[in-house]
């Protein structure tokens, strides 16, 4: 008899977002971050609402647009998370 691995298999890793993504930004990755720090002390809603659409990916940056009359921004992509 084969023995069975008593070890949970472990949690799929997240789709990467790509190019082209609709994503929101995640509260509380961002909340403490040195982009916050960076910013307004509040926060806009609609980051956190989405969508945004991720226009480019650089390292472990992403510039979004939002549907909105404002300037693109750069994220850090662990502070980006799908809106679908």
């Amino acid at each position: 008899m084969a023995e069975t691995d008593s070890k949970a298999p472990a949690k799929a890793k997240p789709a990467a977002l790509r190019k082209g993504a609709l994503v929101k930004v995640n509260r509380s990755a961002y909340n403490d971050s040195l982009e916050a720090a960076a910013s307004d002390p509040t926060a806009p809603d609609y980051i956190f609402e989405g969508p945004g659409e991720l226009l480019l990916v650089k390292g472990d940056y992403g510039q979004v647009r939002w549907n909105r009359p404002v300037p693109d921004v750069w994220l850090r992509m662990d502070q980006l998370e799908s809106c679908g």
